[in-house]
């Protein structure tokens, strides 16, 4: 058995974690049509309970939030049961749960949301390129809508909300998606935030008030040690310019540094070091992804971060994909396996549950049950 500082326990707030390997947030299409999370889905984050913590898939908290098709939400009293039986089987299981919460913004197309209707961020600033739409299809892209003072209020309230539907699904807690252009990162970054008003581009203050807005209201609905927040400083995924991030992104950190948050999840980028930059900025817990944009995480790779004090847990997303039980892997000294790039964005069972994982005490392959694919047509 390895010994690694990845596989020492941690304390989150109220929650006991045996390891300090964090499951990713990774979007893989398994809801129904409504936006409820399909049954495998139970299945697939039971499976992978052996992570510290579990961060979902990105989740709508309303339908103008909704990015792309098949996207899960935590809207209705229909989502809200279909995500017990996820919690339910997770701590079943031994495991420990977030949802991250998700806005598209500008993201989207009108084929692909359940309101028919275009897109909003906080200006009218195109995705480049073209979008998934329904049943597989791609369109080209459309101009989103600058939203309105009073969207951008609703948007606020509609994040509150689907973190208290969160809590009475059984979630331990809600990870705000800042990060990869979702609607907070939108707000944050040069290129999608032209507006002249009290949300824009005029001053820092104006720039950071949305984010803070979020967090705030979240944390006041569920706790702050029930609330956390991921940003990606710099990313340049889907077109997003973020010329000189570091002082948008350490005037946020001092802002809510104070708060009590369950943790920071920060991914690090090539142009600019975030964790050198916002760790000594940050007092409480911090997870740390170094595989965005980059090669997979390796074990090797974590464990460098928890030894150079950047982080106090680690974020695995490609990993944990194909390999179910990776703590118990990297404890043995294991093989990974690689994961099945067609089948990521399915529906089904196939290339989601289907990963055996090995023997804590042998390291054989033990056998996955038959879970058989979900038709296309028994979602709608």
């Amino acid at each position: 058995m390895s010994h690694s500082a990845l596989l020492t326990p941690y304390r989150l707030g109220p929650l006991s974690l045996p390891n300090r390997m964090v499951m990713a947030p990774m979007s893989r299409h398994r809801a129904t049509e409504d936006g409820t999370p399909l049954p495998v889905v139970a299945d697939h984050y039971a499976q992978r309970a052996g992570a510290g913590l579990i961060i979902t898939e990105g989740i709508w908290p309303s339908r103008p939030g909704q990015s792309d098709w098949r996207l899960p939400g935590l809207e209705t009293p229909g989502h809200v049961r279909g995500w017990r039986a996820v919690t339910d089987a997770v701590h079943a299981a031994g495991g420990r749960i977030f949802a991250q919460l998700m806005h598209g913004g500008r993201k989207g197309h009108p084929l692909a949301r359940l309101l028919g209707d275009v897109p909003a961020g906080p200006s009218a600033v195109l995705v480049p390129g073209r979008v998934h739409v329904r049943d597989g299809r791609k369109a080209d892209p459309v101009l989103p809508r600058a939203m309105t003072r009073a969207e951008i209020g609703q948007a606020v309230r509609d994040f509150a909300a689907a973190a208290r539907n969160a809590m009475a699904a059984g979630f331990d807690g809600v990870e705000l998606h800042g990060a990869n252009s979702y609607l907070i990162h939108q707000f944050l970054a040069d290129n999608t935030n032209l507006r002249a008003d009290e949300y824009g581009a005029g001053s820092l203050e104006n720039r950071l008030r949305f984010a803070i807005e979020v967090v705030t209201e979240v944390a006041r609905a569920v706790g702050p040690e029930r609330t956390a927040l991921r940003l990606s400083p710099g990313n340049p995924q889907f077109h997003m310019v973020e010329t000189d991030p570091g002082p948008v992104y350490r005037a946020l950190v001092d802002e809510l540094d104070g708060l009590g948050l369950a943790y920071l999840h920060l991914t690090d980028n090539d142009d600019y070091p975030a964790l050198d930059d916002l760790r000594p900025r940050w007092h409480g817990t911090l997870v740390a992804n170094v595989g965005e944009n980059r090669d997979r995480t390796t074990k090797e790779a974590g464990e460098a971060v928890l030894a150079s004090g950047r982080a106090d847990l680690v974020s695995y997303g490609r990993a944990f994909i194909a390999n179910p039980d990776l703590p118990t892997r990297f404890a043995l000294g294991a093989p990974l396996n690689d994961h099945d790039p067609s089948h990521l964005y399915t529906h089904g069972a196939a290339g989601y549950t289907d990963y055996p994982p090995l023997s804590p005490r042998t390291g054989a392959v033990v056998p996955v049950r038959d879970t058989a694919a979900v038709p296309d047509g028994a979602v709608g």
